[in-house]
Protein backbone atom coordinates (compact mmCIF):
# COMPACT_ATOMS: atom_id res chain seq x y z
CA UNK A 1 0.00 0.00 0.00
CA UNK A 2 1.43 3.36 -0.77
CA UNK A 3 1.96 5.83 2.06
CA UNK A 4 0.76 9.43 1.74
CA UNK A 5 4.71 10.64 0.99
CA UNK A 6 4.07 8.51 -2.11
CA UNK A 7 0.62 9.54 -3.41
CA UNK A 8 0.06 12.77 -1.86
CA UNK A 9 -3.34 12.82 -3.33
CA UNK A 10 -4.63 9.63 -1.64
CA UNK A 11 -7.00 10.52 1.17
CA UNK A 12 -6.90 9.61 4.57
CA UNK A 13 -9.46 6.64 4.25
CA UNK A 14 -8.67 5.80 7.98
CA UNK A 15 -9.91 9.15 9.03
CA UNK A 16 -12.95 9.38 6.24
CA UNK A 17 -14.31 5.91 7.95
CA UNK A 18 -16.58 7.36 10.69
CA UNK A 19 -19.83 5.31 11.28
CA UNK A 20 -21.50 5.39 8.20
CA UNK A 21 -22.02 2.17 8.59
CA UNK A 22 -21.67 -0.74 10.36
CA UNK A 23 -18.91 -1.79 8.55
CA UNK A 24 -16.63 1.04 9.43
CA UNK A 25 -14.82 0.08 12.46
CA UNK A 26 -13.96 -3.16 10.81
CA UNK A 27 -12.98 -1.67 7.90
CA UNK A 28 -10.52 0.58 10.11
CA UNK A 29 -9.04 -2.26 11.55
CA UNK A 30 -8.55 -4.05 8.68
CA UNK A 31 -6.35 -1.17 7.28
CA UNK A 32 -4.52 -0.81 10.58
CA UNK A 33 -3.76 -4.55 10.70
CA UNK A 34 -1.77 -4.24 7.00
CA UNK A 35 -5.04 -4.56 4.82
CA UNK A 36 -4.84 -3.11 1.55
CA UNK A 37 -6.25 -0.34 0.33
CA UNK A 38 -7.15 0.20 -3.42
CA UNK A 39 -9.21 3.48 -4.93
CA UNK A 40 -10.25 3.51 -8.59
CA UNK A 41 -9.61 6.01 -10.77
CA UNK A 42 -13.60 5.62 -13.24
CA UNK A 43 -16.49 6.80 -11.93
CA UNK A 44 -20.31 5.37 -12.47
CA UNK A 45 -23.87 6.91 -12.06
CA UNK A 46 -25.45 6.31 -8.98
CA UNK A 47 -28.15 3.80 -10.60
CA UNK A 48 -25.06 1.42 -11.69
CA UNK A 49 -23.61 1.27 -8.46
CA UNK A 50 -26.55 1.01 -6.41
CA UNK A 51 -27.54 -1.86 -8.85
CA UNK A 52 -24.42 -3.51 -8.08
CA UNK A 53 -24.48 -3.12 -4.49
CA UNK A 54 -28.05 -4.10 -4.56
CA UNK A 55 -27.27 -7.33 -7.02
CA UNK A 56 -24.54 -8.08 -4.60
CA UNK A 57 -26.66 -8.11 -1.41
CA UNK A 58 -29.46 -10.00 -3.12
CA UNK A 59 -26.88 -12.79 -3.80
CA UNK A 60 -25.37 -12.59 -0.01
CA UNK A 61 -28.57 -13.15 1.05
CA UNK A 62 -29.29 -15.81 -1.44
CA UNK A 63 -26.48 -17.88 -1.02
CA UNK A 64 -26.01 -16.98 3.45
CA UNK A 65 -22.91 -15.48 2.47
CA UNK A 66 -22.00 -13.03 5.94
CA UNK A 67 -21.83 -9.41 5.22
CA UNK A 68 -21.31 -6.20 6.86
CA UNK A 69 -22.98 -2.97 6.64
CA UNK A 70 -24.26 -4.18 3.10
CA UNK A 71 -27.68 -3.57 3.53
CA UNK A 72 -27.13 0.18 5.29
CA UNK A 73 -25.01 1.19 1.84
CA UNK A 74 -27.70 0.16 -0.80
CA UNK A 75 -29.90 2.34 1.45
CA UNK A 76 -27.30 5.01 1.59
CA UNK A 77 -26.98 4.73 -1.72
CA UNK A 78 -30.66 4.32 -2.96
CA UNK A 79 -31.28 7.77 -1.56
CA UNK A 80 -28.50 9.62 -3.72
CA UNK A 81 -29.66 11.33 -6.76
CA UNK A 82 -29.84 9.49 -9.93
CA UNK A 83 -27.53 10.99 -11.99
CA UNK A 84 -24.84 11.51 -9.03
CA UNK A 85 -21.28 10.04 -9.82
CA UNK A 86 -19.90 8.02 -7.44
CA UNK A 87 -16.45 6.57 -6.74
CA UNK A 88 -15.12 3.22 -5.18
CA UNK A 89 -12.48 1.18 -3.44
CA UNK A 90 -11.69 -1.87 -1.97
CA UNK A 91 -10.20 -2.73 0.96
CA UNK A 92 -9.00 -6.59 1.41
CA UNK A 93 -7.79 -7.67 4.95
CA UNK A 94 -4.58 -8.96 5.15
CA UNK A 95 -5.91 -12.17 6.06
CA UNK A 96 -8.19 -12.02 3.02
CA UNK A 97 -10.52 -13.20 5.41
CA UNK A 98 -12.76 -9.95 5.09
CA UNK A 99 -13.20 -7.63 1.96
CA UNK A 100 -14.60 -4.02 2.23
CA UNK A 101 -15.97 -1.65 -1.03
CA UNK A 102 -15.89 1.70 -0.29
CA UNK A 103 -18.74 4.43 -2.08
CA UNK A 104 -17.25 7.82 -2.21
CA UNK A 105 -18.86 11.14 -3.99
CA UNK A 106 -17.77 12.00 -7.04
CA UNK A 107 -14.46 13.98 -6.24
CA UNK A 108 -13.66 11.42 -3.12
CA UNK A 109 -13.56 14.01 -0.56
CA UNK A 110 -16.46 12.40 1.51
CA UNK A 111 -17.09 8.53 2.27
CA UNK A 112 -21.24 7.94 2.01
CA UNK A 113 -20.77 4.07 2.81
CA UNK A 114 -18.61 1.27 3.71
CA UNK A 115 -19.57 -2.58 2.80
CA UNK A 116 -17.83 -6.04 3.69
CA UNK A 117 -18.20 -9.85 2.53
CA UNK A 118 -16.60 -12.10 4.29
CA UNK A 119 -14.21 -14.29 2.01
CA UNK A 120 -15.88 -17.72 2.99
CA UNK A 121 -17.59 -20.56 0.77
CA UNK A 122 -21.13 -19.45 0.48
CA UNK A 123 -24.04 -22.33 1.31
CA UNK A 124 -26.53 -23.27 -1.28
CA UNK A 125 -29.33 -21.05 -0.36
CA UNK A 126 -31.30 -23.89 -3.17
CA UNK A 127 -30.71 -26.73 -1.40
CA UNK A 128 -27.93 -28.36 -3.43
Amino acid sequence: MATEDENPSQPDITAMLKDQTSACKAARDAIAAGGEVMLFDGQGPQWMVLGIAATRLKRSLKTGRTTLGLDESVEILRRLHRDEQLRTGDIAAADRSWFYTLYFDATRTELLACSGVKNERPSRGDGQ
